[in-house]
């Protein structure tokens, strides 16, 4: 991590361990101006953001600002990443775009998930835990058995690894609407490894997951009824949620004499399956259930070369990416209509890449950064308008696209249509050594997040009057300038310190406008509405005190503004000063922490780690309206671990969030739940005559999935 010229947060096992990850969600108050957040409206979809860039919204056609790679596999959906880990050997945070490297473009990050590889000494490792509410009244235990057994198969030939995880979770909430525990899940995960040394030279990693998850709906809270700062919230249907994953990937590395180099190739598949049920009014009546179907099967290869020749360092290599995603949305809501809302989309995504980067050593200390990637990217879409209409499912097929809606004459029901974007990614940088412990680093490099279609339209005559039948169906392309200045610093009496600097100039930002429609509940709509400036600094460090005791300190803070803006984005009807004005969505302005790891020598009796970390984060808005906020927190956790006299024996006593801190996935404006008042039907402003775009209501209640509070729990460890 220190030798790198790039803003990374690194965790080994260990430190997982010690900070009890179960999923990446995990380490949302681990890093400077990182937030790893599950956004709660499905269990296990990501809506990670880092340098304030990142996604509000579960459409499952967005492409991610912050790439997942497990494995070296790219992720292609939000769906299904959040969900249990284990048997983890590292865990990255890469900040800033790393599109050049890294498969596919990401403008915001890459979060970078390394498994467990099977070993040339037998080893085995098995764990047990529990955790509960501190608070009672709230749900029930969670708790897991996992455990993983490795070693030869063939001695200096074929190494193996086996492994399963089985987690159930009796639901930490309280619905209030029936006193039931709310949060009840099931997750089950199988992996297996083989490592094969075919010769001196080629070695051939295959890897194979299968996971299934099965549990409640989202704990939706409705903050028109129920105060943000409480876990309260009552619900008329507890939902559902059905998540099943293969994933495996094979990996060859070929030593070759060409500048003493290795090709290395890696293929990934991954194949899911999704349903879904959820109370999206967040209330104890019928007001707006929906249900989901979603599907994705995808595949990727990379090939590439890595090689010196003298000063020069050489990394190139080609990336193919191809996914088919499915997704049918149904909307029951009484209130609003007699009939059920049908709809969703489909796509086919490709994507080929060529990238190098050279790295030239103008001396023994200064090294200069030269890389370019082209990227090419095609989406052929079918798109179903969410209406009311006749049952149908995307998924299966039967879902129409063109004509018109039977129940609704006036309205198409939907189109297919298809789009591609290219583009030419550059990045020059340096490096420079002045010292032994010093590394000083700056970059420039652009990122680009291709266009794309909306599967969840339920405003059919407002988009399109933005994008017209005949015309081009897709949103356009966003495009990142980053500049990164940085140090890392290692001085030999214990002192760590890593400093960044980051200006991140973004040009037809994509966004996901979440509004209140007092037709459908809830309209999403995604459009090029923007150009902002986001610039920030990041310090993180350690300090040695001692052989026994070290203590930790991060501190991330960024200043973001809108340079122009292309859309009504305040949905008062008008682009003017108002809409410059706001805050960018998913940006907190500050966040900072500090933390101890001290080692208590027992002697005959064994040693005792003690971990304490706290994490701060400042609010910030949700929607691109501001409507919608989450509030600030403030994360304590605590880790107690006796490693016992009996040799591969630990026992660990643990907290989280131990000042009981609220916190939502999501906050999202949902016409029920409060008084109505603002905007009237039809979309008038009543204050100021002024027709909005869209038919919508205004903030009178929310649909905010709750994140886990306290927590206290004990886990027992045996290794060899």
């Amino acid at each position: 991590m220190q030798t790198v010229p790039i803003s990374v947060t690194a965790f080994n096992e260990d430190t997982l361990d010690a900070l009890k990850v179960r999923d990446l969600q995990g380490l949302t108050y681990s890093a400077p101006n990182v937030s790893l957040d599950d956004i709660g409206t499905s269990r296990g979809s990501a809506n990670f953001s880092i340098r304030g860039l990142g996604v509000n919204s579960s459409i499952p056609s967005i492409d991610p600002t912050v790439g997942v790679f497990v494995d070296g596999v790219y992720l292609g959906l939000n769906t299904g990443v959040v969900l249990d880990l284990f048997d983890l050997d590292s865990i990255e945070l890469l900040r800033g775009p790393q599109g050049l490297l890294f498969g596919r473009n990401t403008t915001g990050g890459a979060v970078l998930v390394n498994t467990g590889n099977p070993t040339d000494e037998f080893s085995y490792k098995a764990r047990v835990s529990t955790e509960s509410p501190i608070e009672s009244g709230r749900g029930g235990l969670n708790s897991t058995v996992q455990g993983t057994v490795s070693g030869p198969i063939i001695e200096g030939v074929l190494n193996g690894k086996i492994g399963a995880y089985y987690n159930f979770d009796d639901g930490y909430f309280k619905n209030l609407e029936d006193g039931e525990n709310h949060g009840e899940a099931q997750t089950q995960i199988y992996r297996a490894g083989l490592e094969w040394f075919a010769t001196d030279r080629l070695t051939l990693l295959a890897k194979g997951e299968y996971f299934t998850s099965r549990g409640d709906g989202p704990s939706g809270q409705n903050r028109g009824i129920y105060e943000r700062d409480s876990f309260d919230f009552a619900i008329d249907q507890d939902g559902e949620l059905d998540n099943e994953t293969i994933f495996g990937t094979l990996r060859a590395d070929l030593d070759v004499d060409f500048g003493d180099g290795t090709i290395t190739n890696i293929l990934g598949y991954r194949e899911l399956d999704s349903t879904t049920i959820g109370d999206i009014d967040a209330t104890n009546l019928f007001l707006f259930h929906s249900n989901t179907e979603l599907t994705q099967e995808q595949i990727s290869n990379e090939l590439r070369y890595a090689g010196t020749f003298g000063k020069v360092g050489i990394t190139t290599g080609l990336y193919y990416f191809n996914q088919d995603v499915a997704y049918t949305e149904v909307r029951d809501l009484p209130p609003l209509s007699p009939l059920t809302f049908y709809g969703g989309g489909g796509q086919d995504h490709t994507v080929y890449g060529v990238f190098a980067q050279m790295d030239y050593a103008f001396t023994e200390n200064f090294t200069g950064i030269f890389g370019l990637r082209y990227s090419s990217e095609e989406k052929d879409a079918s798109i179903t308008y969410i209406r009311p209409r006749m049952p149908c499912s995307v998924v299966d097929g039967t879902c129409p696209t063109s004509g018109t809606n039977s129940f609704i004459p006036t309205e198409n029901n939907g189109f297919t249509d298809s789009n591609d974007w290219s583009n030419v990614t550059p990045k020059i940088g340096f490096q420079y050594f002045p010292n032994e412990n010093t590394n000083l680093y700056g970059n420039y490099t652009r990122g680009f997040r291709s266009g794309g279609y909306n599967f969840r339209i339920t405003a059919p005559a407002a988009f399109e009057a933005i994008f017209p039948p005949g015309a081009e169906r897709s949103f356009d392309e966003e495009t990142v300038d980053s500049f990164e200045i940085g140090a890392k610093y290692d001085s030999p009496s214990g002192l760590r310190l890593n400093a960044a600097a980051f200006l991140t100039q973004i040009s037809d930002m994509q966004r996901e406008l979440n509004l209140s429609d007092p037709e459908a509940g809830v309209l999403q709509t995604i459009i090029n509405t923007a150009d902002a400036d986001i610039m920030g600094i990041e310090l993180e460090g350690s300090y040695a005190v001692s052989d026994t005791l070290l203590l930790t300190a991060n501190i991330g803070a960024i200043d973001a503004e809108y340079t122009s803006v292309d859309f009504d984005i305040s949905s008062d009807g008008l682009v003017d000063g108002a809409d410059e004005a706001l805050s960018l969505p998913r940006v907190p302005e500050l966040t900072y922490g500090f933390g101890l790891i001290h080692d208590l020598d027992l002697g005959s009796s064994g040693v005792i780690t003690s971990r304490l970390n706290f994490q701060h984060r400042d609010e910030f808005a949700y929607t691109d309206n501001n409507f919608g906020w989450i509030q600030e927190a403030d994360m304590l956790d605590v880790n107690f671990a006796w490693q016992t006299p009996y040799d591969g024996l630990s026992v660990s006593l643990y907290g989280k969030n131990l000042l009981d801190e609220v916190q939502a996935g999501g906050d999202t404006q949902v016409p029920f739940g409060g008084p109505q008042a603002g905007l009237a039907p039809g979309g008038q402003n009543l204050a100021n005559g002024v027709n909005t775009p869209f038919d919508v209501y205004p903030a009178t209640g929310t649909f905010s999935p709750l994140k886990k509070g306290s927590l206290i729990g004990i886990e027992v460890t045996i290794q060899r």
